[in-house]
């Protein structure tokens, strides 16, 4: 299915700055009709909802400060939505922390509420509950296709996203629902991350932030606004249950996962 992206009307999680602001941007750069900012961060969503209105037009932006870790926060955002432009085509689950430290709280972050947002968005623009279909994104890691010794919780919050997209994008769920889901992998992109890895590590294993922060500092960074550029070609060129890597400030790229029977070791 090719998707147009001008017309049409987009939620995104984790958009008050950094990423999830480059996605919108370049979202309105290529036609998008609106959005609804939806972050925790009130201060800095709402600038950027005015910022977006200012630049492209009145009303193309709406901020709902959102925890995306709360079920009845995620279902106003997208009731927000559906009454502001009476439907949704796309959405961005795009919320996410690097924080082994809080392990709890970044598993509800980085995977309970990436469940939420679509199951919502399944709910909201499923042709099997009477809307048109659409697109729903999340954001993975390209940690969620490697191992990382210096952030395993992390990891696996992002292998899981992979896995989650994998199984929703197949040919079961977009015919009952007309929607495809698709898997962004950004790499590391201008993150304080590195310098204050000791921070984020889990606790109680020594040289475990010195690890991190090699580990990181090892993969080559990139800017926001080049994942967002890679953002558009997902978008409208990637096929259902496809996963894409953006990294290095080089051009997006679809990766292959091989099937299990291949994997076997000699």
């Amino acid at each position: 299915m090719v998707f147009e992206i001008r017309g049409k009307h987009a939620l995104i999680t984790g958009a008050a700055a950094g990423i999830g602001l480059a996605y919108a941007v370049e979202l309105m750069k290529n036609g998008l009709a609106a959005v609804v900012i939806a972050d925790i961060d009130a201060k800095n969503g709402a600038e950027a909802a005015t910022m977006l209105n200012k630049t492209y037009g009145a009303n193309k932006a709406f901020f709902i400060k959102t925890d995306v870790t709360k079920a009845e926060q995620m279902d106003a955002a997208f009731a927000l939505a559906v009454s502001k432009f009476g439907k949704l085509d796309l959405v961005i689950n795009n919320a996410g922390i690097m924080n082994d430290a809080n392990w709890e709280l970044e598993i509800a972050i980085n995977c309970n509420a990436v469940v939420q947002g679509s199951l919502l968005g399944m709910k909201y623009m499923g042709k099997n509950n009477g809307g048109k279909g659409g697109v729903i994104v999340n954001i993975a890691s390209i940690l969620g296709l490697q191992e990382l010794e210096g952030c395993p919780i992390y990891v696996g919050t992002k292998h899981f996203v992979v896995g989650l997209d994998r199984s929703f994008g197949s040919p079961y769920f977009y015919n009952l629902t007309g929607i495809q889901f698709l898997t962004m992998c950004p790499g590391v992109t201008d993150t304080p991350l590195i310098s204050e890895a000791n921070r984020f590590a889990l606790k109680g294993y020594p040289d475990l932030g010195k690890n991190l922060a090699k580990g990181l500092g090892a993969l080559p960074p990139q800017r926001p606004e080049n994942v967002a550029q890679g953002l558009i070609k997902l978008i409208t060129e990637g096929e259902n249950g496809s996963v894409w890597v953006s990294e290095g400030g080089q051009p997006i790229y679809e990766v292959e996962i091989p099937e299990r029977t291949t994997l076997r070791k000699n």
